[in-house]
């Protein structure tokens, strides 16, 4: 899975609350208080379709980006690539839920009951 800079991040984050495609213009201005220009916009998306986390599609002049996956697919995902990148995965975990709260072990526990 990619890794994501900050503002592909925030770029990201705009789309997955859209709910549906999004123009370059739209994601600029979800982002209005950054003052994005459309070409710095154009050039985070491209490189998000680079890497395979959002598809374009053409509606007449203006393209339309959409995620691939749902932010918690993607979570899930570089959770999963942490794992693999740990020796001992079993100590990964322990630690990982020895740095939760109580609430979100708990929601694991119940997940795998």
């Amino acid at each position: 899975m990619p890794s994501l800079g900050e503002l592909e991040r925030a770029v990201m984050e705009v789309l997955w609350a859209a709910g549906g495609s999004q123009t370059a213009r739209e994601v600029q201005e979800a982002l209005a208080h950054r003052d994005l220009a459309t070409t710095t916009v154009l050039t985070v998306l491209g490189r998000l379709e680079r890497k395979q986390l959002v598809t374009r599609t053409r509606d007449g002049r203006a393209h339309h980006y959409q995620p691939v996956a749902s932010r918690e697919d993607h979570v899930a995902e570089l959770m999963r690539d942490a794992l693999d990148a740990a020796p001992d995965r079993g100590a990964a975990l322990s630690r990982f839920l020895g740095s939760i709260p109580e609430d979100a072990r708990a929601a694991l526990r119940d997940l795998l009951d």
